[in-house]
């Protein structure tokens, strides 16, 4: 008499499990990250910045601690707006090595297109506590204007 064996495995195999189990792994590795980690992936994107727009101008503000005056450069070329500077090292000419060191120095440039024309010959910049803070007047023709209306 033969004996038959029944195990847990299908007749016939599916060909999109594998398929399945590459896309579970995936999302597995995904969302192995912790918080910290996602957020040192965005941690490049130097110097964060926070543009608003008012009535009559633009603002943009710039987080620059450690940098000085003279190590910074704002410039603007047709809608694009950069800046670009040095945040140099305070002190660490005799350490030998860190134990965590997560405070950069260096070069570093960013720059944005504005969504508005602005007066080129009206742009201040301001440095206040480790904060950039750039005001751009809106150009003539992209500051809204009331029309009134009159009857014939």
């Amino acid at each position: 008499m033969a004996f038959i064996r029944f195990t847990d495995r299908p007749a016939f195999r599916n060909p999109w499990l594998e398929f399945e189990r590459i896309r579970q792994g995936l999302d597995e590795l995904a969302h192995s990250y912790t918080d910290q980690d996602r957020g040192r992936m965005h941690a490049n994107v130097y110097p964060a910045l926070n543009v608003f727009e008012e009535t009559d101008k633009m603002v943009i503000t710039a987080e620059m601690p450690g940098v000085k005056p003279e190590d910074l450069e704002v410039s603007l070329q047709g809608d694009t707006l950069t800046v670009q500077g040095r945040r140099t090292s305070q002190n660490e000419e005799g350490i030998q090595s860190f134990h965590r060191r997560e405070i950069e120095s260096g070069s570093f440039s960013r720059a944005l297109s504005l969504p508005v024309k602005v007066d080129p010959g009206r742009i201040e910049a301001r440095l206040a506590n480790g904060i950039l803070t750039m005001t751009l007047m809106k150009a003539v023709e992209a500051t809204p204007r009331q029309i009134r209306v009159q009857t014939a």
